[in-house]
């Protein structure tokens, strides 16, 4: 049951794919710029004949069935063309116009029903198909004009050549946004030559108007030399009416001078004794300000600083008192908290002391006890040990002296070597005679001396074996091992 629902799920959902799918392959929209046009069946579109054959969509998206209808797009975008056209006048004067024309599809069905018929697949030649048209109908408006109306009135040419051409452009769907005429060549220079009378004019009344402006210049001229030279004659006569009032003013000066002198001598003096006064005041006040107030100031200076001092002084003796006063108090409290304190340390440390005598007491009675039990037992096993390796080395003299001997020397011979060598601890050079054969005759005597002693041992121990008891020339030591006698081996030496 599980798998026959899983089945299910899964067909469900591959049909929802390819629904998906085939509904994305048959839906199309149009873009606001564009018009979608649809063949293959039959439809009929409002203020279109019937039997058209094809549909129009624009702005909104529509349903289209693969394989049995064709969708193709005609675009709506605005389209120009550069005029130049060669044309002659009424008057059979050749000009080049120039201009342009901006130019699209209709909005409505019909134009874009007839745009569809005629430039479908081939909209790359829409521009040159408008050209064409406009190029004939701009030839024929400019055949029944002049030149003078083509210049004073060019919006006339503008507006008949959109008026003429609006039938044809309506048949092909299409429709005129803007025509300009931008130039009007003249390549016979009527245009220049129409314009030279009234360039001549101009500049005649150019000249007509200098020589006018000049005339009046002249005369606002002369005018200005005549005001100028009256300006002169009143400037001069002003002139001497000024100078013969400088004259008298001068006299009067000349008279007022001794007066005037005197005046100011008079002035001078009252000034001076103004000043004088002034001075005098001024010393007065530099008297008080120099003397009598630094006075002043240091004798109430000295007063302030012996009343300070005298505060002062009473001030450190009552600071004194109490600090003395302080110190007495804590130095009494000091001295008794030190007393109690020394009285409580002086019976703990009697207690303490008694305890650790008593304890070092037994702690040395027990060590002393110890250690003479196991002096005792170390003792006791030295002795047995002592017995016994006597009672072993007896049996092994017994069974076989020699050997026990040599083994001993064994033991014993790098002491034997070394005592030896020490007999040539102080030569600073030895000469050995014949070489290497002196070295050879040196080893051989002190291997000769080893067997010396072998030998020896060899008859202390038998007379050990004779006697049944030990002898002084080789006692044995607490090892347990024979001590030989030490020998000197003879070296030549020189200094």
């Amino acid at each position: 049951m599980p798998m026959v629902i899983g089945v299910v799920a899964g067909a469900v959902v591959v049909a929802v794919l390819v629904l998906i799918g085939l509904f994305k392959m048959m839906w199309r929209v149009a873009e606001p710029n564009e018009a979608l046009i649809i063949s293959g069946s039959t439809h009929r579109t409002e203020g279109l004949e019937e039997g058209m054959g094809f549909r129009i969509v624009t702005g909104r998206g529509t349903l289209v069935l693969p394989g049995v209808q064709a969708v193709r797009k005609l675009s709506l975008d605005l389209n120009e063309t550069e005029l130049q056209v060669d044309c002659v006048t009424h008057q059979g004067i050749p000009l080049k116009v120039r201009g342009v024309v901006i130019f699209k599809v209709g909005d409505d069905f019909v134009s874009i029903a007839n745009a569809a018929r005629r430039f479908l697949d081939q909209q790359r030649l829409m521009s040159e198909r408008v050209h064409n048209v406009f190029a004939g109908h701009l030839r024929s408006i400019v055949g029944g004009l002049t030149v003078e109306d083509m210049i004073r009135d060019r919006e006339k040419l503008t507006g008949q050549t959109r008026a003429a051409c609006g039938t044809e452009m309506e048949k092909l769907g299409l429709i005129v946004d803007s025509l300009q005429i931008h130039e009007i060549e003249d390549p016979t220079g009527y245009i220049q030559n129409l314009a030279m009378p009234h360039a001549a004019a101009v500049q005649r009344d150019a000249r007509i108007a200098q020589a006018e402006a000049n005339r009046l210049a002249t005369e606002a001229e002369q005018q200005s030399f005549a005001r100028m030279a009256e300006a002169t004659r009143d400037s001069e006569i002003l002139q001497a009416g000024y100078q013969a009032e400088r004259d008298k003013a001068a006299a009067k000066a000349r008279q007022a001078g001794p007066l005037a002198e005197a005046a100011s001598r008079q002035e001078v003096v009252v000034q001076e004794t103004r000043v004088a006064e002034l001075e005098a005041h001024r010393r007065e006040q530099q008297l008080q300000a120099d003397v009598r107030k630094p006075a002043d100031a240091r004798a109430y200076e000295k007063r302030t600083l012996a009343e300070a001092e005298r505060d002062a002084r009473i001030s450190g003796a009552e600071a004194r008192a109490k600090e003395t006063e302080l110190a007495a108090a804590a130095e009494a409290t000091r001295v008794k908290a030190a007393a109690a304190a020394e009285a409580e340390a002086t019976k703990t440390r009697g207690t303490a002391s008694a305890a650790a005598t008593r304890a070092t007491g037994e702690a040395e009675a027990a060590a002393a006890q110890a250690k003479g039990l196991a002096t005792a037992e170390a003792t006791r096993a030295q002795g047995l040990a002592e017995a016994e390796a006597i009672k072993a080395r007896a049996a092994a003299l017994a069974e076989n002296q020699e050997a026990v001997v040599a083994q001993q020397l064994a033991e014993k011979w790098p002491e034997i070597v070394q005592a030896g060598a020490s007999a040539f601890g102080n030569v600073d050079n030895m000469v050995l005679l014949n070489g290497a054969d002196g070295m050879g005759e040196l080893f051989a005597k002190a291997l000769t001396m080893g067997g010396t002693g072998l030998g020896l041992a060899r008859k202390l121990l038998a007379t050990m074996g004779d006697n049944g008891q030990a002898v002084n020339a080789a006692s044995p030591s607490p090892g347990g091992t024979v001590t030989p006698a030490p020998h000197r081996v003879p070296v030549e030496q020189e200094d």
